[in-house]
């Protein structure tokens, strides 16, 4: 079957926010705190009490703006503490299709963040969408990726907004 390049399309912005790194971890790690942030995700909670571990699983659900919802699984696959912290996403199947990870670096009282969003081999929304008008695909992908990095510049602005000291 014709992937379209959606396995391994990826995006990633990087920001400085006015907050210290120690603030930015406790954000990024606090997935129950994502509603408030995230222009798609609007739950987070942690599904085992051993949480910043590689293999400690959340979930989370996603509303987007066409009003579909999605309910996943994410499996933390790296938390380096107050530097790295990222996890894979879980549908109905055993193949995750996406990735997510913050890398965090400390600048004074401020931190440089990389956040990155790779498309694992699994299904999707994004897969369904290429699946739906391959002769769109670039378009679609590209469309998606677009979206996604923008988003992750309104999460990333809402939590610092959230964490800055009153």
């Amino acid at each position: 079957m014709n992937d379209y390049g959606v396995t391994g399309a990826s995006t990633e912005v990087q920001v400085v926010l006015r907050v210290s790194v120690e603030q930015v971890w406790a954000g990024i790690t606090a997935v129950d705190r994502y509603g408030e942030w995230s222009p798609e995700c609007y739950y987070g909670a942690w599904l085992d009490d051993d949480r910043l571990v590689a293999g400690a699983r959340f979930e989370a659900r996603n509303r987007f703006a066409d009003g579909f919802e999605t309910y996943v699984t994410c499996v933390v696959t790296v938390a380096d503490e107050l530097t790295r912290f990222g996890w894979d996403v879980y549908g109905d199947e055993d193949e995750p299709f996406a990735h997510w990870e913050y890398d965090l670096r400390s600048q004074g009282s401020q931190t440089v963040v990389h956040q990155t969003f790779t498309h694992g081999p699994g299904d999707s929304g994004l897969r369904a969408g290429v699946r739906n008008h391959p002769a769109d695909a670039a378009q679609v992908i590209q469309g998606r990726l677009d979206q996604l990095a923008g988003n992750m510049r309104k999460t990333l602005t809402a939590m610092e907004s959230a964490l800055l000291p009153g």
